[in-house]
This record gives C-alpha cells, structure tokens and sequence, in this order.
C-alpha cells in the first residue's frame, strides 16, 4: 500500500513538473483591447468561450491556448476572453453585459467555441468556429498565422 502510494505521489508531481504553466495576458474590456492594438499594431483575437460548460473549450483551452507554442503565437496579438459560464459567480453581471455586447456583434451564431479576429477599429477580419474530438489544433494554428499574413 505504502508502494502504491508513494507512486501515485510521485507521478502526480512529475506530472505537475512537466506541465509549464502558460500564463496569457488576457482582456476582458474590448475597448481597451482596442486601443493596446493600435498602439501595438497587433489583431485583436476574441476567444468566445462557455468555461464551465462547453466541453470542446475546455478541450482547446488545454490543447490550444494553455500551450508553449501558442504563449508564443500570442506575442502578436492582443487577447480578449468573452465567457459565458452558466455559473454566476464567474464573471461579473456587468462583464456579461459587456460579452453580450461582443456576441451580438461578433458571435451571431452562438457558436462555441469560436475565435474572432479583429482590428483596432474592430473590424472582423475572420473566424473560426468549433474544436473537435480529435483535439487536432493545426487548423487554429493556420487561422493564426493566416491574420498575421493578412495583418
């Protein structure tokens, strides 16, 4: 039993040490995401997520945004998450508002999860809706690289 354990112990903390934590600057505030990508020159990405629900956004927060590779890709852009948790204790009922706002302009479809690129002036320069079971993000990391083209 002691083994046992001892074991589980171990491989929970190997497995905590391997994972580097990736922390993003995320906004919550369009209107500020806005005028940071005008004086840094960088798209705006709108990352429509349902946090306490929807299944595939918490499947691409761990294979997409919670990786080194993207930490990276986010360097040329500025990042705004607009949640709508069925929980009311995540987010603020003004910060809802605020999303509300965002979807009807950006999200019509309701779609989760769904990315959104923008300009400084936020205008849509293109999307992309949906993850799928096979947890395959080389299509989220062509959308990237394809605004940065455009950009």
């Amino acid at each position: 039993m002691k083994k046992l354990l001892f074991l589980a112990v171990f491989f929970i903390g190997f497995s905590a040490l391997a994972q580097e934590e990736v922390k993003l600057n995320w906004l919550t505030d369009f209107e500020e995401a806005k005028k940071v990508a005008k004086k840094e020159k960088k798209p705006i990405l709108i990352y429509f997520t349902g946090s306490d629900w929807c299944p595939p956004c918490k499947m691409l927060k761990e294979d997409f945004f919670y990786t080194a590779k993207f930490k990276e890709k986010a360097k040329d852009f500025v990042l705004v998450m607009a949640d709508f948790p069925r929980r009311i204790d995540i987010i603020t009922e003004d910060q809802r508002q605020e999303n509300l706002k965002l979807a009807k302009k950006y999200n019509t479809k309701n779609k989760f999860p769904n990315i959104v690129a923008v300009n400084h002036t936020g205008k849509e320069l293109d999307n992309i809706m949906s993850y799928n079971m096979m947890r395959d993000t080389k299509r989220h990391y062509k959308f990237l690289d394809k605004i940065l083209k455009k950009y």
